[in-house]
């Protein structure tokens, strides 16, 4: 197998920029309802949302290379740095050195890409790692640097070989140029190149995912004008086994047309569900405005836990086992406040006996079933 970086075109990038020119306008399309939906929002309400967002994707970039960290203390690291009042959750390095970058990212969007931006991300993703030789810097490792998975006949299945680490250093060095100087081009295609071109190159000896991904997410935010919020790695987990076809189909050569309108899409998803949690913050005020004052402070604290798990709201609905757990009640005033939950339309109730579950009746966006068009916004 000849890899991308092993071509005598590499790595002068060859796609059809007519063939992407129909999504590149609908990106630029919902990037304005995007921007008209903020404009409804209260400060609260968008600190609320670059939480949500941004402590979801933290997770969700980590799970896609199959880490699983606790979602409320990520939650809680990302509140903290932006100087927003926080739980005094146990956070591991791992799940403070994925929201230190989410944060830092959504705050030097508009700065340029350097080296050692990169190693700062490194370190806080190895944060605690004793596996690795080279933390926190470029992999200097002799043995070839492969994406593999099982065996096949005996040998490993190689998906990607990268190139030697004696290359890295002046390959990064024509990527940051690269990337600094690629600001004209169309966001969805520049967020599609960039991500190719640094997961082709893969400078570390671990990280390089989530560090790509990062990597498309500031191009995006660049393109726009200000940081974009989207959900990007929310949507590549989604579709997880689709984006690891896509990338190992494109690192075989060096026109890029199927993987651009792959990225394009994913990058379309994304913002669709971007869209998805701004309608979900309005809806989350407008149901505070109507039964905010009848609500105890128990019943607040439980529904305040239901929010906080976003537009998919709680997996498998609220237990009164749940309920106890999160406000600290007997059994008995648990069955009653969530009686009176139900009864004032703020809860549906499903099941029975043991089987019991409680789920938020608004707002209606819950399970993806919302969202905002330009109608809405502008009328």
């Amino acid at each position: 197998m000849t890899w991308n970086w092993q071509q005598t075109d590499w790595p002068e990038f060859r796609y059809d920029s007519a063939a992407l020119a129909k999504l590149e306008a609908e990106f630029l399309s919902q990037s304005g309802v995007v921007v008209g939906a903020v404009r409804h929002l209260e400060d609260r309400e968008i600190d609320q949302l670059k939480v949500d967002v941004l402590s979801t994707e933290a997770v969700k970039t980590s799970e896609i290379e199959g880490e699983h960290l606790n979602r409320e203390s990520v939650q809680s690291s990302v509140q903290r740095h932006f100087g927003l009042e926080a739980d005094t959750e146990k956070i591991s390095p791992a799940e403070e050195g994925i929201a230190r970058i989410m944060v830092n990212l959504y705050q030097t969007a508009g700065e340029p890409l350097e080296h050692e931006t990169l190693f700062a991300w490194h370190g806080l993703l190895t944060r605690g790692r004793r596996d690795l030789k080279d933390m926190g810097r470029y992999r200097t490792h002799e043995e070839p640097m492969r994406v593999v998975s099982g065996t096949l006949y005996g040998e490993p299945n190689i998906h990607f070989e990268a190139p030697p680490s004696a290359r890295v250093q002046e390959e990064m060095e024509r990527f940051l140029s690269w990337f600094n100087h690629s600001q004209g081009l169309p966001a969805l295609t520049r967020a599609g190149i960039s991500h190719l071109y640094f997961e082709s190159i893969h400078p570390f000896e671990d990280g390089n995912g989530r560090i790509g991904r990062a990597i498309a997410e500031k191009a995006i935010a660049q393109c726009v004008g200000h940081p974009s919020l989207i959900a990007l790695a929310y949507q590549v987990e989604k579709g997880r086994k689709g984006y690891y076809t896509a990338l190992q189909q494109a690192n075989q050569h060096n026109e890029i047309t199927p993987w651009l309108l792959y990225f394009a899409r994913v990058i379309l998803d994304a913002q669709r569900t971007t869209l998805n949690r701004i309608s979900f913050v309005i809806e989350k005020a407008k149901f505070y405005d109507r039964l905010g004052l009848r609500l105890n402070s128990r019943q607040r604290k439980a529904l305040e836990r239901m929010f906080r798990e976003g537009p998919e709201g709680f997996a498998g609905g609220l237990s009164s086992r749940k309920y106890i757990g999160i406000t600290k009640t007997s059994r008995a005033t648990a069955t009653r406040d969530l009686t009176e939950l139900v009864e004032m339309g703020a809860l549906t109730k499903t099941g029975q006996l043991k089987g019991t579950r409680y789920w938020l009746r608004s707002p209606p966006c819950i399970g993806n079933r919302c969202g905002l068009t330009a109608r809405m916004l502008f009328i």
